[in-house]
């Protein structure tokens, strides 16, 4: 890992971070736009060769691994994906920082974001929740927004649909086509930041 990446945690090489997918459990969620946070860390465990299991807590599904090549693996990482709805989902993370011993710093959130438009990724550290009710969750119970967050964009609903109708739904059949490349875009941004830091990530992939 590069001192860019420790940056945050006073370069403690050694310690795990936790990646987050945010969305709502059960599959009558599974394809809406609230539930890229999924899609993108099912993708991250696709890669590392491994499959969720239920965390000791009963509050969260997990993957436990490493980045890197076979024969030169990288740093250690937790994917996580609550089992709770969205707007608590801040509780179960929380659980998972303390029972791995993860400060706020290495936390990696993907959410979806409706200031972007589809097709757009977005890399930062820290900010507000824009009424992101999965962020807001974390927030509160991290009681700070100084975590790492990817924003795959999803733009605001067309018309005078409702924001909370919006990301309830299925992506359009043309965004459909597209998904698998900006969730494989979103998994890269996860791997750059942790191996690379942010700057580079950011010059990367906000482009």
């Amino acid at each position: 890992m590069s001192d860019r990446a420790d940056e945050a945690d006073g370069g403690a090489a050694s310690g795990v971070w936790l990646v987050v997918g945010l969305g709502n459990p059960g599959p009558s969620y599974a394809g809406h736009r609230h539930n890229v946070g999924y899609l993108v860390v099912e993708e991250l465990a696709r890669r590392m060769g491994s499959s969720f299991r239920a965390h000791k807590s009963g509050r969260a599904d997990v993957v436990e691994g490493r980045l890197g090549a076979p024969g030169a693996p990288g740093p250690r990482v937790v994917l996580a994906r609550a089992r709770c709805y969205m707007n608590e989902s801040g509780g179960a993370v929380k659980a998972l920082t303390t029972f791995y011993k993860v400060p706020p710093a290495r936390v990696i959130a993907i959410h979806d974001e409706l200031d972007i438009p589809f097709g757009t990724l977005r890399v930062k550290l820290g900010g507000g929740d824009n009424g992101h009710n999965g962020l807001k969750s974390l927030r509160s119970s991290f009681g700070t927004g100084d975590f790492y967050r990817i924003r795959s964009g999803i733009g605001r609903p067309p018309g005078r649909q409702e924001v909370a109708d919006f990301v309830l739904s299925n992506y359009s059949p043309a965004e459909r086509k597209e998904l698998p490349f900006e969730v494989d875009r979103a998994a890269d941004a996860v791997e750059s930041l942790i191996l690379d830091g942010l700057e580079k990530t950011q010059q990367t992939f906000n482009s």
